[in-house]
């Protein structure tokens, strides 16, 4: 176990007026035994069957029971044929549809040939043991074109009233983030019910850019680098990304229906198009820090679980290149203010490797997915 201590130092005395958050928590293993794991990216509960899913980088899918043994993974599909790696692309995220146990199907986002990530829909069947993915049952929902190797995003997640959101990267080409013929730069939503292959998808009443014709429906929110991990409070339903910052800045983004997120005129507090930065025009960020604690900022999730009562109506998110972990006062964040973050420490020896995303499981517990080779942790008291 690691325990994170809290350096109070950069957190106001009420962390913007919603009360402090825990003075410790523990990292603990979650599935002692679990053999070497190459870059996972996901973790994800399928509590009808009574199993997890770890999301590999690579294109592989892994189940492990839910209650152990957890030392023999087995693989379910395997998307290697069919997935680019390299940099930041790969298999990037799952979800199950709302209605999994009823259908079976599942959502997949990753990146394949002639710069294109996809968005599939596969079914799935058995249970326990003989579950398993169907490869020939891959539906195409939706293709984004990316114009480099890096800066996909890449988190699915649906919400409370069935709707699929993805969090779409400018794929390199800053400047598509404020394009909205296109959907780089992006969060995506759409309804996905009763697809097909003839309509693959259909767009909610409710997307703020209906009707216009210069703007692609599918379009929630623009103007963001690479959110590369993005949660839907399921208390709250505010959508939450982690945008992944240049030379200076990152940011946690409450995500606003029509809303511009300013990159690139705007790099967290920063202008870098002087004469183009009218506050008026852009959603700022609810938290930003600076390059001196870190490089790319992991997007994580409010937590909602019974198992650690202090942290409940927090944020937890991290670095992928300092390992550190903050936490953010939720209520104060939804109020469209800047808020402080009070950070939870690991530094030095005690850190546990480089988290790579964070994943809620049915009872709203937290883990953290991490890249050390080992470890998929639970985020615990102390």
């Amino acid at each position: 176990m690691f325990a994170l201590a809290l350096v109070a130092s950069i957190c106001s005395l009420t962390c913007g007026g919603g009360g402090t958050p825990p003075s410790s928590i523990n990292l603990v293993p979650a599935f002692p035994g679990l053999p070497s794991l190459e870059r996972p990216v996901g973790l994800v509960e399928v509590p009808s069957h009574d199993l997890f899913l770890i999301v590999l980088l690579d294109g592989r899918l892994l189940a492990i029971p839910r209650d152990g043994p957890w030392d023999q993974p087995r693989t379910v599909h395997d998307q290697r044929p069919k997935t680019v790696t390299g940099w930041e692309r790969g298999l990037l995220s799952i979800a199950l549809d709302p209605d999994f146990d009823r259908n079976g199907y599942v959502y997949a986002y990753y990146s394949s040939a002639e710069q294109r990530n996809r968005l599939v829909r596969f079914g799935t069947t058995g249970k326990g043991d003989s579950f398993a993915f169907d490869p020939a049952s891959e539906l195409l929902i939706l293709e984004v074109a990316r114009h480099q190797r890096n800066h996909n995003g890449g988190a699915l997640a649906f919400g409370a009233d069935g709707t699929l959101w993805l969090s779409v990267g400018d794929g390199g080409a800053e400047w598509d983030a404020q394009d909205r013929t296109t959907l780089p730069g992006s969060i995506v939503r759409i309804d996905v019910r009763g697809a097909t292959a003839g309509s693959p998808y259909r767009i909610p009443p409710d997307n703020p850019f209906l009707d216009r014709e210069d703007v692609r429906p599918e379009i929630w929110a623009w103007g963001l680098r690479n959110p590369w991990r993005m949660s839907i409070d399921h208390e709250t339903s505010l959508v939450w990304t982690g945008d992944v910052g240049w030379d200076s800045w990152e940011e946690i983004n409450v995500v606003r229906a029509g809303g511009n997120h300013g990159w690139p005129l705007l790099e967290g507090p920063d202008c870098r198009r002087p004469g183009a930065c009218n506050p008026d025009r852009f959603i700022a960020p609810v938290h930003e820090y600076g390059h001196s604690w870190g490089c790319a900022v992991i997007g994580g999730h409010v937590y909602r679980g019974e198992a650690f009562p202090a942290l409940r109506g927090w944020y937890l998110f991290s670095d992928f290149c300092s390992g550190l972990i903050w936490a953010l006062n939720a209520a104060d964040a939804a109020s469209g203010r800047s808020v402080e973050a009070a950070l939870l420490d690991v530094g030095g020896y005690e850190l546990p490797g480089v988290i790579a995303a964070f994943a809620e499981d049915s009872r709203g517990e937290l883990y953290a997915v991490s890249f050390d080779g080992k470890r998929i942790y639970r985020v615990a008291p102390p």
